[in-house]
Formats: structure tokens, sequence, C-alpha cells
């Protein structure tokens, strides 16, 4: 049985469709978690297309169930009248457990929980939540100078190597 191609960068079978590059940027992911998310029809079809917008996204805890709210996924473009609304909150399918350690971790000072990204796995729409804490300034900075070194040392390398 051959194995169908997966997206470019992507060993482990996953196929991404948005990631919240921000969310790495302003706070200090403490922990990860993997939910799947109850959607409708026209949803995964236009999950499937590859647009969706996590980068305002949060994820809050409601009478013990577990919903993202503000993931904008656009009206598929073939869909009828029974077609999704974009900005509905949606429910993470998370077991119990999950639920209450994440209800426990954000009811902590300055703790949230943030959507990293979103991927199909073996055709099932997941989402990577993460615990995070938020960064000071002086965090930021000293992350983009390390970053910013980074690249100078390999650019370095590779002139030495030539």
């Amino acid at each position: 049985m051959a194995q169908r191609p997966t997206s470019a960068g992507s060993s482990d079978g996953r196929k991404i469709i948005a990631e919240n590059r921000r969310a790495r940027h302003d706070y200090h992911i403490l922990e990860t978690y993997e939910a799947g998310i109850a959607l409708v029809g026209t949803e995964v079809k236009s999950l499937r297309n590859g647009s969706c917008t996590i980068a305002d996204a949060y994820i809050r805890i409601e009478h013990g169930n577990a919903l993202i709210t503000g993931m904008h996924i656009p009206v598929y473009d073939m869909g009828n009248r029974f077609n999704h609304d974009p900005l509905r909150d949606r429910r993470l399918l998370l077991h119990r457990s999950e639920i209450d350690k994440i209800e426990a971790q954000v009811t902590r000072k300055g703790c949230t929980a943030v959507p990293l990204s979103l991927y199909f796995t073996r055709g099932r729409a997941k989402l990577a939540i993460g615990i995070a804490k938020g960064k000071d300034r002086g965090d930021k900075r000293q992350a983009i100078a390390e970053r910013d070194t980074k690249r100078q040392v390999e650019r370095d390398l590779k002139m030495r190597i030539r």
C-alpha cells in the first residue's frame, strides 16, 4: 500500500493548516496538549483548502467543556445556505483529566491557554494547545538578539566552508 504524500517539512504525516508563530514570540510555552475539534462538514472542507486563522484565538473552559474562541475558518465557497458561521466557538475534544489540568493551570495568575497550530493527522483535524505565561519586553528582545546572533554564526560558517 502506497503512502499518501504529506506537506513539505512534516515527516510525521501531519498536514499543517495554520500556525500561531506570534504565540511563541509573546509567551513562554510551559506545557502542550493535542486536542481534536468538533467541526461541521463545510468547516472540514474549508480547512482542507488550507485556509484558517488562529492568531487571535484563545481557549476557554466553560461548564466543563474546552472551547476555542476567535478561530476564523472562512465560509466554504461551494457550500449552500447551510454553510457554517466563520467565527463560531468550537468545542475541543479532550479527556476530562486534561480539561481539569488546563483549567487548574489557567486559573493561576498569568497563565493562559493559546492555540499553537492546527493540522490534519490521519484525516482528523487536531489543534496543538499551549499553556503559556506572558513574556516581558526584555525577554522578547533577548530572544530576537539570540536569533540574530545564531543567524550570523550560520552565515559565517557558510562563508568559511566556501
